[in-house]
Order: C-alpha cells, then structure tokens, then sequence
C-alpha cells in the first residue's frame, strides 16, 4: 500500500510538473512562431458574438450575415477551449503587417428581410462579436440602439478600425473601433445595400512581447481594486481574529473548567452531566455510514483538487487568455486525484465496519460527477436548442466520457481497494456502549438548521466580498489575475469554517447530543447554501443576465459549484470536529 501511495504522488507531482512545463513551453513555441515580415499577412480569427450581458450564450460569429470567405478554414482547438464555447473560423479581413490601409472594402452585400432580422436582434441586445488577432483577443459592438429620434433606430456599424502596435517583427498589442459615422439604418426590414470597410493603423512601441498580456490583466491591478481586495482580507482576517478570540477565552476557559471538574479524584460527589456523560455515544458511527464516507471521500478529493489548481495558477499557468487552460486543468486533475476520493471513503468504510464495497466505489465515483451530468445533459440540451457554440460537439463528449471510464473511475477503484487493505483502526479514545441513550429535548435553536444558518454565515462573510470579483469574471467580461489574494481568502475560509463547526460541535455535546457526525459536515458545508444564495443576488441585482440559455447555465453550474463547496467545506468540518472531539475525550478519564 506504500508503494501504491508514492506511485500516487509521484503522478500527481508529474502532472503538475507537466502542466507547468506544457505552459511555459507554449508561451515559448508562440513567442518563436509569432513573427512576420513587412506586408506579411496576419491570421484574423473570428471567434463568437452573442449578448454582451449573457456570457454563456455564444454563437458561431457567421450566424450572423457577415461577410463570409470564401472558404471556412477552422483552427483547431484543445479541449479547454471547446468547453469554453470557442469556434475560431477564419475572415476576410487582410491586415498585413506594418501596412497602413485607409478604406479597404471588404464586401458589398444585400441583406434580405430575414437576415436584416438578425442584426436587429442581434443590436437589440447589445451582439458583441470576438476576434483573435495573433491569438490577441479584441472585442467590438455589433451594432447600438440611436434614441435620439421619436422612434428608436436599429443602427448597423460597417466599418472597423484597427489599431495595432508592433515592436520589431512581433506584434504586442492591438484594439478596434467601430465607427458610428458609417452606421447603417436597418430599422427597416426589407432588402438594404450594405457595404462593410475596414481600415488598420501600424504604430511603433518599445513594449516588449513578452509583456503583451499585461494590457488585458492591469485592471486587476488598478489602486482602488488592489485596496478593495486588500479590505476583503482585512475583513476575512478580522473575522478569524474574533473568532480565534472567541474559541481562547470562552470555549478553551470552559473546556478547562470541564477537565478540572471530570478529573477531580473526588469523582463520585459528581453527577456526571454534558459532554462526559455520553462519552459511551460519542464515538457511536453515523447512520447511513455508505453516504458518509462517500461524502467525506468526495470533498477530500475536490479539496485537494482546489489547492492543485491554486498551486497551478500561483506559479503562473493561467496567464491571461491562455484560453481554456483552466476548464482543461480542472478536468485533468479532477480526473487523476480520484483515487484519493476513493481511498478516503472505502478506509472510513472500513472503519465504520461496512462490507458493501461495490455500492461504496459507485456511490464515492458519482456522488460530486452524477449530478454535474445531469445538469450538464439539461444545459448542453438547451444549448443545442439555441444552436450555441456553448452546445459541446458529440466528439467532446466522447472524449470526456473515455476520461472518466478510461481514468477516473479506474483510479477510484484502485484508491478503494488500497483504503479497504488500510487496516487501521478508527481511534476512539472511549469505549462505545452497547445502546444509544436518548437525546434530551432540545430548543429549537439547536436543531440542524439553525446551527447550519450560523455554522455558514461567518465564512461567507469572511469571502463575500471577494466572490463578486469571482462572478464578474466567471459570468461577465472582468479578468481575475489576483490569485495569491484569492488564494489567502480561500485558507481563511478553511480555517473559519473548522473554527466554526468546533466549536458548534461542542455546545451540541454539551447538551448532551452525541449525533455530532452528520451534523459537523452539514454545518461545516453550509457555506455552500450561502454561496448559492447569493447567487439569486448576483443574478437579479448584479448582473444584466436575461433568458432561459443563462439562466439554466447559471443556476446549474453554480448549483454544481455550491454543491462542491458543500462537500469539499463539509469534509473540513468533520475532520476538524473529529480532532477536537478526540481531544477534550482522550484528555478524561472515561470508564
């Protein structure tokens, strides 16, 4: 089994040795391939348009009647990209390099009634389209709304500038302009001329090429952010700070008046009562031991998933617009840290005496990935609906399935077999009697739920602030750059939410309710609840999300999101609750 585990680290070490390496090597092929001598042409990629307030629903950038090539030239693109929704397709737009171009007609086109249609929707709801200009991301309006008459006019824009920035045979950076002047009214739908132009604008900078990403990351980096990022952790720290002194100089002062009075020799003029008194219960393994340990083994695997992904981004891997790198990371590593979900679950099955091994590996290998392809076959049904590039090809769906049949479920399986060989046993410093005693009458405030609305409101307080940055980037068009301070957070939160749910489990025990097994996982991940209710605030108050594409996209993967902080926080806790909870016991003398 040893040897089992160092094979283990040393894939894992591999893998993240591999991505890191893959990366700088990319940038290292890019920066040796991207250079062109004068009047060379540049590859102009199209990407995708869609409403600028709905990020999920993209669509192929010539499901609009632009001008078309006369030949589609896809470029291929990694997985990553694909769940990304990008479906780069060349243009007929010749900008060559170092060449000036006043007016260049691209194409004189007439629109029929139905594709007039399509642009006006397309301005109605703000139609953004996306390029790649040597893989450097530019964005332009389709179209705006004119207001100014009586009645609102469908206005098309026509020409696009660019303005490029070159420094020696590379180009660093480039943006476009629309030019409202040459708008075309389509407010009419009937057959309408159009003539689409196109101008560039070579410029000289001593920005050398290495730096050419820091454009689309300095907003991160701007003095009232940073100083708002920085409260964010003040405010996390804080919090920490009040709780640390709440656990010193209540709970420890407590505990301690506990230790003197169950350890005084004169034991017997004592009447044992609180968390002594059912020190035979305490240590009494949970209902449902099969979906515990499946939980417990699930939100291991994904918290370890979490910290692989920090470390990634810490060193550097998910530079701006390095597309697809993260979806591509996630899957990878989700995929080969399966087996210590299954290790996990099939040892704490073991210990807790279960003998239903098969059931245990299915449960363990569907519990987090069962529900996200159920919410993943309703999006991607939508999705094919709408006819959006976010509709994942048939082939990407074959691929993801051979890496879940081919690797993680595999792994899982080895994980399991190497955790039910483990034969150590669960460590419980008292002796469990042979029947529960009863569980008292409790007030309603020591109920489940009560204790998981306070057990989640102090971590989400100490992250709320930084998960709008979070949202804005996921679900609009911001960058987050900032991991270390994302990464900061994230260790605060850890450490709140097993604060928390320590000390929770002791006032549960104190009065007498030794069922403190389910309870620590249910109050350690209701951070997720919170998370996800915020969500409905974000939605509505925040953002400009509108439709059913967004909607289901949204409140799906977000609901998968939550679901895995429930989860990875609900490990946490019970591995926090279990350390105290043999502590305060093995410091007693118990009969």
């Amino acid at each position: 089994m040893g040897q089992l585990r160092m094979w283990q680290w040393w894939m894992w070490v591999m893998v993240l040795g591999g991505v890191v390496v893959e990366a700088r090597m990319g940038r290292v092929l890019l920066s040796a391939k991207h250079k062109f001598k004068e009047n060379e042409n540049v590859p102009l990629f199209a990407n995708k348009v869609g409403p600028f307030h709905n990020p999920s629903e993209t669509y192929q950038y010539y499901d609009l009647p632009f001008c078309k090539p006369a030949h589609f030239v896809h470029k291929s693109e990694d997985l990553g990209e694909v769940l990304e929704g990008d479906r780069m397709v060349n243009t007929r737009y010749n900008v060559t390099f170092k060449v000036d171009k006043a007016v260049e007609d691209l194409c004189t086109v007439t629109l029929s009634p139905a594709e007039i249609s399509k642009f006006k929707k397309a301005v109605e709801q703000d139609y953004y389209f996306q390029m790649f200009f040597d893989d450097l991301p530019l964005w332009g309006f389709v179209g705006k709304m004119d207001n100014d008459n009586k009645e609102p006019r469908h206005m098309l824009f026509t020409h696009v500038h660019f303005e490029v920035m070159y420094n020696g045979d590379r180009v660093v950076e480039i943006s476009v302009r629309t030019d409202p002047s040459k708008a075309v009214d389509i407010s009419e739908e009937k057959d309408t001329q159009v003539k689409f132009t196109f101008s560039a604008q070579w410029s000289p900078t001593t920005k050398t090429y290495e730096k050419r990403m820091e454009k689309y990351q300095k907003y991160s980096f701007l003095p009232q952010h940073l100083e708002i990022h920085w409260f964010s952790i003040i405010n996390s720290c804080v919090t920490v700070l009040l709780l640390t002194g709440f656990l010193t100089t209540i709970l420890m002062r407590v505990l301690k008046n506990d230790f003197i009075k169950y350890t005084n020799e004169d034991e017997e003029e004592h009447e044992e009562t609180g968390w002594k008194y059912i020190h035979g219960d305490v240590f009494r393994f949970p209902p449902y031991p099969n979906l515990f340990s499946a939980v417990i083994g699930s939100g291991t695997q994904l918290l370890v998933l979490v910290f692989f992904i920090f470390g990634l981004s810490l060193v550097g891997v998910f530079y701006p617009y390095n597309r697809g790198a993260l979806n591509t990371a996630c899957l990878v590593v989700y995929a080969l840290t399966a087996g210590v979900s299954g290790y996990v679950s099939a040892h704490l099955y073991r210990q807790m005496g279960g003998e239903a091994w098969v059931r245990n590996l299915l449960l363990t290998g569907s519990l987090f990935s069962g529900p996200l392809f159920v919410v993943f076959c309703i999006n991607n049904t939508v999705a094919i609906g709408y006819r959006s590039t976010q509709a994942l090809p048939f082939g990407t769906i074959v691929v993801i399935a051979i890496i879940w049949i081919v690797v993680t479920f595999p792994l899982t399986v080895l994980g399991g077999i190497a955790g039910k060989n483990n034969k150590a046993e669960f460590y419980a410093p008292c002796r469990t009697n042979k029947y529960p005693r009863e569980i008292p009458a409790l007030p309603w405030y020591r109920k489940a739920v009560p204790q998981m609305c306070m057990a989640g409101f102090l971590p989400f307080s100490a992250i709320y602030i930084e998960l709008y940055y979070i949202f804005a980037s996921v679900w609009g068009h911001k960058i987050y750059t900032i991991y270390s301070i994302l990464f900061i957070v994230f260790i605060i939160l850890i450490i709140v939410t097993a604060f928390i749910t320590i000390a929770l489990t002791y006032f549960q025990l104190a009065v007498e309710d030794h069922e403190w097994w389910w309870r620590s996982v249910f109050c350690g991940g209701s951070t997720g609840l919170f998370i996800y209710g915020y969500c409905f605030y974000y939605y509505h108050m925040r953002s400009g999300m509108v439709g059913l594409m967004q909607t289901s996209f949204f409140y799906g993967y977000m609901g998968c999101v939550c679901y895995g902080f429930f989860l990875m926080l609900g490990s946490v806790g019970y591995r926090a609750s279990l350390l105290f909870v043999r502590h305060i016991y093995r410091a007693i003398k118990c009969e």
